[in-house]
């Protein structure tokens, strides 16, 4: 008898497993991959900048500032006495660039009047291509003072008084003739020079 309950009993269970429904299999939705998700910014394409050409300087022998520029000021030592002959070589070197340039300027504007010669029928381009040349010629003639005075700069390094204020015989010193090389006179013998002729012609 216990015999056939238990296997009525496990028929029962078989059968209600059985009649059980099954559980739909629940399929999982692939998760979207990031990678493929994300879209790629599209990408700007920068145009390269031109690289504007670079300004030269133009360097006017007239105008000593500008010009000096070019020569590397010279370094003193302690030990080293005033106007050596490094230093005076230094000077010479100056001296020398800057008249050459000077020259050359000379020359250019005397070629440019030889050949623009040419006859206007417009009177007043004619007027002002003169007015042109009047400007020029007084520039060159202030440029030709500069070179008589380079000249005696250079004869005064020869004669070794180069450097020396000419009225108190005081060292100008090196940074001032770095400024401008053809200075005859000290600082302080300069300025009272400027107060005289500030108090003579106003």
């Amino acid at each position: 008898m216990a015999t056939e309950k238990k296997k009525k009993a496990t028929k029962s269970t078989k059968s209600a497993k059985k009649a059980a429904p099954k559980k739909a299999s629940v399929k999982k939705k692939a998760a979207p991959k990031k990678a493929s998700a994300k879209r790629k910014a599209p990408v700007k394409k920068v145009a390269a900048k031109k690289k504007s050409p670079a300004k030269k300087n133009i360097i006017n022998p007239a105008d000593f500032d500008s010009f000096a520029k070019s020569f590397v000021p010279y370094k003193i030592s302690k030990t080293e006495k005033y106007m050596n002959k490094s230093q005076k070589k230094h000077f010479i070197n100056i001296l020398n660039s800057w008249k050459n340039a000077l020259d050359n300027e000379q020359e250019k504007t005397e070629k440019l009047i030889q050949q623009d010669q040419s006859n206007f029928p417009d009177s007043l381009d004619r007027a002002s291509k003169e007015e042109e040349f009047m400007l020029e010629l007084r520039k060159r003639e202030r440029e030709r003072k500069l070179i008589s005075k380079i000249e005696l700069s250079l004869k005064d390094i020869d004669d070794d008084f180069y450097g020396y204020c000419e009225t108190c015989g005081v060292e100008i010193g090196i940074k001032r003739l770095e400024a401008r090389p053809t200075a005859t006179k000290c600082i302080d013998c300069k300025t009272v020079d400027e107060i005289k002729e500030k108090q003579q012609f106003g």
